[in-house]
This record gives structure tokens, C-alpha cells and sequence, in this order.
């Protein structure tokens, strides 16, 4: 049986998405993207970028959300896509090189220099700071004064079946990881929306709103799904290290989970989500 896998140290989030976790990411990213096209069309909803107006999209990823903004501020209007991992930014660089009011920065939100934005904006990607009132405050201030922040992030995984079904299944046959405290920097960091809306207190945003959001993800077909599950997400790290008896193993009990949700050969499950505005004093 394998070791238990240690989980992802807080201060080690850069070092993770440009090296384990940007891999994978890019490995699987056309396929995420796809699933996650309907909160990404929420999101841009919600933000509403408009005509001339200044944009940071924080954690851009492949750059879609920024591409989105970006036709939708126009050729007065720039975007600037932000991302701490250097190996998935590149994805989005060359996607969208020729875009004229597109633009990428390799950076961390959290403490870089920001300034003189309309709109800050992001796709699960404010979930992973190490120290989030202080990477929000460093976000309010680069904003101009009024100015507005819109941004999505995952409930509570047990009520993300999306995800959630699929690693308890896989944790029958894995060692589960190291659990980490409430809170910490990872894709569920803000489930406690009574936290989440304390943090942007703290870092100093007024006119908050957090509506839930609950949207069916289609993962596609049943093979596309398997591939998906077992190679992102919470059991990806102890798939990776098992051995090919255990690999089939977790496979075999995943597709047990995953044929359950099939409708016209696709897997479609539910998901949930925060949808988060706020503005700058």
C-alpha cells in the first residue's frame, strides 16, 4: 500500500503551480475549461466588463476569462491577465499573442505593485493566498477609488458531488492525505462564507455580495471523466504515487461513481459555487 500523501504546504502554493500542479493543469486544460465554460460565462455576467475600462484578472489560467474581458472593454479598454504559474500562463500567451489590448504578467496578487484598475476580476483563482486579508488589501488598492471586484469561488466540497463523489471513491482504495485546518489555502478555502465575507471586511471592500450559485458541469464522456478525476483534484497526488493494482483499483471504483451521473453518454454533476462582488472606498 502506498504512504499516506502529505498535503500541499500553504507557503508552498508558487512552487506548486509552476512545477506539480501547473502540469497538470496544462496537461488537462482543455477539458477543465470546457466544464468550467458556464461559471466562467457566469462570472463574466456578474463582472460585467465595460467599454474602456482597465482589468485585472487575477489567476487568469489559460487566459479565457481575460480574452472574455477583453473583447468586452474594447480597443479604449486593456485587461491584463495575472498568474503565479509561469508553465500555464504560456498556455495563455500563446493563445493569445496577437490580442491588442491583452496582455499577461507572471506574478503574485497578493503583493506585487497594482494600480489603476476599474475592475478586478477571477476564476477561482483568490482561493490559494496564503494570507487573504492581506492579498485582498493589496487587491483593493489596486483598484481606483469606487472601483468594483467580481469574482467565483467553490463551496464546501461535500456539496460539490462534481468532485467530491468521485474522491471518496477514490480514497477506498488510497490512503487519504494529511487533512489541512479550515480555511487553508486551497480550492475550498472559502466554503465559510461568514469568513469569506469577513476577510473582505478586513481588507477594507464595502458593498459586499456572496449569492450561491449552483450549476450542472458536464465532465463529458464516461472515459474523458475517469481521466479527469483521477488526475486533478484532491486524490490526484495518491493516484499518481500508487501502484497500477491500486491505479485499476481507484478506476474501477470512480467509474462505479461516475456511470451513476451519465445521461446521453455524458457525465453531468452538480456543482456549487460563491458568486462575490464587492467595490474599493
Amino acid at each position: 500500500m502506498t504512504k499516506p500523501v502529505p498535503a500541499t504546504p500553504a507557503t508552498d502554493q508558487a512552487a506548486y503551480w509552476n512545477e506539480e500542479g501547473g502540469r497538470r493543469w496544462v496537461e488537462n486544460i482543455e477539458r477543465v475549461e470546457r466544464m468550467l465554460q458556464p461559471l466562467a460565462d457566469r462570472l463574466i455576467t456578474l463582472a460585467a466588463p465595460a467599454n474602456g475600462e482597465a482589468v485585472l484578472d487575477v489567476g487568469c489560467g489559460g487566459g479565457l476569462t481575460s480574452a472574455a474581458a477583453a473583447g468586452a472593454v474594447g480597443a479604449t479598454g486593456r485587461v491584463v491577465g495575472l498568474d503565479v504559474s509561469a508553465v500555464i500562463l504560456g498556455v495563455a500567451r500563446t493563445r493569445f499573442k496577437p490580442t491588442a489590448n491583452l496582455s499577461f504578467a507572471l506574478g503574485d496578487a497578493a503583493s506585487m505593485s497594482l494600480s489603476g484598475y476599474d475592475l478586478v476580476l477571477s476564476r477561482f483563482g483568490v482561493m490559494f493566498f496564503p494570507e487573504p486579508v492581506a492579498a485582498f488589501v493589496n487587491l483593493r488598492r489596486a483598484l481606483k477609488s469606487g472601483g468594483r471586484m467580481a469574482f467565483i469561488c467553490w463551496r464546501a466540497l461535500d456539496d460539490n458531488p462534481w468532485m467530491s463523489e468521485s474522491t471518496r471513491a477514490a480514497f477506498t482504495v488510497l490512503p487519504r492525505p494529511e487533512p489541512q485546518p479550515p480555511g487553508a489555502p486551497g480550492p475550498f478555502a472559502f466554503a465559510d462564507v461568514s469568513r469569506l465575507r469577513g476577510i473582505l471586511q478586513q481588507a477594507g471592500f464595502g458593498a459586499i455580495g456572496v449569492v450561491p450559485h449552483d450549476e450542472i458541469l458536464d465532465l463529458g464522456t464516461l472515459d474523458n471523466a475517469l481521466e479527469q478525476v483521477t488526475r486533478m483534484g484532491p486524490a490526484a497526488a495518491a493516484f499518481a504515487a500508487a501502484s497500477a493494482t491500486e491505479q485499476a483499483a481507484v478506476i474501477a471504483a470512480t467509474r462505479v461513481a461516475l456511470e451513476a451521473r451519465l445521461v446521453e453518454g455524458r457525465v453531468h454533476m452538480p456543482s456549487a459555487t460563491w458568486l462575490v462582488t464587492a467595490r474599493a472606498g
